[in-house]
């Protein structure tokens, strides 16, 4: 697909709902009593896909995609039934792992797959606790990734220490903890985002943190609930990076979610000196809400590393784009979990951002970026990774030349408006 070029961006956009709060809220929905009901859910691929596996586990969810509303009509806590055939994920590692902390207590067995990417990620780091609880995971395969089966068991609490600060492992065990006989808890290097944390709480779980601990008691039940699903910050990080580097530009994303667990590309944008602001302020079920509104800059080199980074994971992408038109330096370190994600995300970085101009290397937890060079149009390669097409649609229209995305359409996974929404920005 060819990139059109960007010469000023104005206006105001709202970015589709968070992917994280639109998947939990179909996987506790179904497990509560009653009919939840959710607002601005995400209609991308992967939310699609824990509405499809839930479905073929007796479930019944009414998806009107025209304004983003969904009900799930929860069957409680032990209502779910053996799905008639194999559970396909799609792309989603959040619908793999989330689901398999609730099937690990189910009396059944369940076969996952998805497609060729989710056959190459690591499914390791959920089985290892999950066994210790008691589910039995059988590999169709060599490795610890799809295609696997769960059979589910009497699970017992356990006190987790996870090698890496991941929620979706986190979230896998909490659900798997709702069933367990006992405590169970899972302890970090650093908190990871905790939307499963309060939207547990919300639906009436009796959950504690504490630092990067946090702990589940068995429920008795759920209670249905109102969920109202803000932008995905995820998804704004593009038009944010994009207002920052473009010349002659102001962009306002309403209803953005700014939970302080998600919201480190924030932090980063300041550090690079960037003009952002936020308004509006708000809060819906824990979730902070605000208009973020961002603005030309001349952004300067920063060093991203620690217990930042499981707050802007899926936002290094695109930093690393705003990096390239930075001057100075950025170093981007403690970030070796970008290689398991939909693509090693560090090197399809390196080699596209270096096809076109860019001074960058790769590290084996990172990368280096010299900002500055003038970046000229290249054939990009996206690996059907949803987040690399997005930031190179930035980078490439405001490269010197024609720029090309292979697999552009991958953004549908989690932001099917993507290329029209940057468009109606485009002056």
């Amino acid at each position: 697909m060819p990139i059109p070029h960007i010469h000023h961006l104005k206006g105001e956009i709202t970015v589709p709902g968070d992917k994280s709060i639109s998947h939990r809220s179909i996987m506790l929905g179904a497990l509560a009593n009653g009919t939840t009901e959710v607002t601005g859910f995400l209609q991308g691929a992967d939310c699609l896909s824990s509405i499809s596996c839930f479905q073929k586990m007796g479930i019944e969810v009414e998806n009107n995609k025209k304004n983003n509303t969904v009900r799930i009509h929860g069957k409680g806590l032990h209502g779910l039934t053996a799905p008639s055939g194999t559970l396909d994920v799609g792309n989603s590692g959040t619908t793999t792992r989330l689901m398999s902390g609730i099937l690990a207590a189910q009396p059944f067995t369940s076969m996952i797959d998805g497609d060729a990417s989710i056959r190459k990620r690591p499914m390791g780091r959920i089985m290892t606790p999950l066994s210790q609880m008691g589910a039995v995971f059988e590999n169709l395969n060599t490795e610890q990734c799809a295609p696997f089966t769960i059979t589910g068991g009497s699970l017992h609490g356990i006190d987790y220490v996870s090698p890496v600060a991941s929620a979706q492992v986190k979230s896998a065990v909490l659900l798997a903890g709702l069933f367990a006989e006992g405590k169970t808890s899972v302890t970090e290097p650093y908190v990871s985002r905790n939307h499963t944390e309060l939207m547990l709480q919300s639906f009436g779980a009796d959950i504690q943190c504490d630092g990067t601990t946090a702990a589940v008691l068995p429920a008795r039940e759920l209670a249905a609930q109102h969920i109202y699903v803000p932008g995905d910050i995820s998804s704004a990080a593009y038009f944010i990076a994009a207002g920052l580097i473009t010349p002659d530009s102001e962009i306002t994303i309403r209803n953005v979610g700014i939970n302080p667990t998600r919201d480190g590309i924030l932090t980063v944008c300041r550090a690079m000196g960037a003009n952002i602001t936020l308004s509006n302020v708000k809060d819906t079920i824990g979730e902070p809400i605000a208009d973020i509104t961002v603005s030309t800059s001349s952004l300067h080199g920063c060093t991203v590393e620690g217990d930042i980074i499981p707050k802007l994971i899926d936002e290094i992408p695109v930093i690393a784009i705003m990096a390239a038109f930075a001057c100075g330096t950025t170093i981007i370190k403690d970030a070796q979990e970008l290689k398991v994600k939909e693509s090693n995300r560090i090197d399809v970085m390196v080699n596209n951002l270096s096809s076109m101009g860019a001074d960058i290397e790769g590290t084996e937890d990172g990368m280096i970026i010299h900002g500055g060079r003038e970046l000229h149009g290249a054939v990009i390669d996206s690996k059907l990774d949803h987040r690399i097409a997005m930031s190179f649609a930035i980078a490439g229209g405001l490269a010197k030349g024609d720029t090309e995305i292979i697999g552009a359409d991958c953004v549908n996974i989690s932001y099917p408006d993507f290329y029209p929404d940057l468009a109606s920005l485009a002056r």
